[in-house]
């Protein structure tokens, strides 16, 4: 299977400077248990995978994987696999605008397979490749990332993570601003039994579909977001 590229034009190593003065959080979820919960999990949807290939190949032209440059721990950059979803040539560009609900950009399957978060399963691959933790932050865009402020920085302390402490409480749903703010809290707040709590929360918060699709294109953000900004003049270049 061919593997689309979502990455920007210039394809140079990028990295983010994080806040280091601050004491490093606290451990969660050993790397034994990533390792453990990847391989078994994969091994359990591939069924799964197979049907969502076969589907997402008889509706539209173009791959099955897509592949996007995210920001993981520290500052590195790493490439996020994912299922396709998009309709081709509709990769996020920049700061990117937010899916809503009847999206163009977004294939009948494509739908679907977000909506219960589907398309992420192929996350386990990071996991596998200790690019990511089955729980952390959100993986997150590099345009977003210059935006940040020097707290919202501390998203970057951790590898992100399949699920997390924002996924759980509204997912894509939530402003970007309040999904920045619950992962920093998570990450202040880090510790096995929360990491627990949030694996214990995460099937009934798929199962449940919401959070799914952003009320706008920009996240629900207030006028005044850095991000919002960024996203609308992206979003009138396009125009």
């Amino acid at each position: 299977m061919t593997i689309a590229d979502g990455r920007p034009k210039d394809d140079g190593q990028q990295s983010f400077e994080v806040m280091a003065e601050l004491p490093p959080p606290k451990k969660g979820l050993p790397r034994a248990a990533d390792l453990v919960i990847a391989t078994a999990a994969l091994v359990l949807v591939s069924p799964l995978l197979a049907i969502a290939a076969i589907a997402i190949k008889l509706e539209s032209r173009g791959p099955v994987f897509y592949r996007q440059r995210r920001v993981g721990k520290g500052g590195e950059v790493f490439e996020l696999f994912k299922l396709r979803t998009m309709r081709q040539g509709a990769d996020p560009i920049g700061v990117g605008t937010a899916v809503t609900s009847g999206d163009p950009r977004v294939t009948r399957v494509g739908r679907l397979l977000r909506r219960f978060a589907l398309d992420e399963l192929p996350n386990l691959i990071n996991v596998l490749r200790g690019e990511m933790r089955i729980v952390g932050p959100r993986a997150t865009l590099p345009a977003q990332v210059q935006l940040y402020t020097p707290r919202q920085r501390r998203r970057l302390d951790l590898r992100p993570g399949v699920t997390g402490w924002a996924q759980i409480h509204g997912r894509a749903g939530i402003p970007w601003e309040e999904r920045i703010e619950l992962d920093v809290w998570y990450v202040e707040h880090r510790s096995l039994w929360l990491d627990l709590k949030i694996l214990a929360k995460t099937p009934a918060a798929l199962l449940g579909g919401a959070g799914d699709v952003a009320p706008d294109p920009y996240a629900g953000s207030p006028p005044d977001s850095p991000l919002r900004q960024a996203a609308e003049r992206e979003h009138a270049e396009e125009r």
